[in-house]
C-alpha cells in the first residue's frame, strides 16, 4: 500500500481530456474549479479522518491556460487548521504527459469543515507548521480568512435576506 509521504498533503494526477474544454480548446474554469473541490475534499478528509463539505474558496488565480492532453497535477496542502475548519492550499500545475516539466496554470485556498456521521461541524486534528514556508502559508490562510469575514459582512449588508 501507498502511503503519502507527509500527513496534510495529497496529490491528483490525470490526463485533461477533450470533454473538459471550451470551445476555444483550454480547459474551462469551472472544470478546474471542480478538481479543486475533488482534490481539496481528498486532502481535507484524509487529514480530519471525516466527512468534509467546502464552505469557502478563495484567492483563485488561474496563472495559464490548461490544454487538453496536458498532463494535470493537483498538489494540495493543509495550511491552517481551526476548530472543525480546515484550510487547504491547492496548487494546480500541468505540462506536456511526456516531459516531466509541468508549470503552474492555478492556485487557490479552499476551506472545508469537517462533519461528524449526524451531519454536524466535529473538531479537526491541529496541523502545526514545519517550516518557515508552511508558516508562510498558515498566515495566508488567516489573511484570507479575515479578508473573508469582512467580505461576507458586506455582502449580507447588501443582500439582506434575500
Amino acid at each position: 500500500m501507498h502511503q503519502d509521504p507527509a500527513p496534510g498533503r495529497s496529490v491528483l494526477r490525470f490526463l485533461a481530456e477533450p470533454s473538459h474544454v471550451n470551445f476555444g480548446g483550454k480547459v474551462h474554469g469551472g472544470m478546474v474549479m471542480k478538481w479543486i473541490d475533488q482534490a481539496g475534499y481528498t486532502c481535507a478528509a484524509q487529514w480530519s479522518g471525516n466527512y468534509c463539505v467546502t464552505v469557502y474558496v478563495g484567492n483563485m488565480h488561474f496563472v495559464r491556460p490548461i490544454i487538453v492532453g496536458s498532463a494535470v497535477e493537483l498538489r494540495c496542502q493543509v495550511i491552517h487548521t481551526g476548530r472543525t475548519s480546515l484550510h487547504v492550499f491547492i496548487d494546480i500545475f500541468a505540462g506536456d504527459p511526456r516531459s516531466r516539466e509541468m508549470t503552474r496554470s492555478s492556485y487557490c485556498v479552499a476551506v472545508f469543515v469537517a462533519l461528524d456521521p449526524d451531519g454536524k461541524p466535529t473538531p479537526v486534528p491541529k496541523w502545526i507548521p514545519q517550516s518557515p514556508r508552511e508558516e508562510a502559508l498558515e498566515q495566508y490562510a488567516m489573511k484570507l480568512s479575515e479578508h473573508a469575514k469582512q467580505m461576507q459582512v458586506e455582502a449580507e449588508g447588501i443582500l439582506g435576506e434575500g
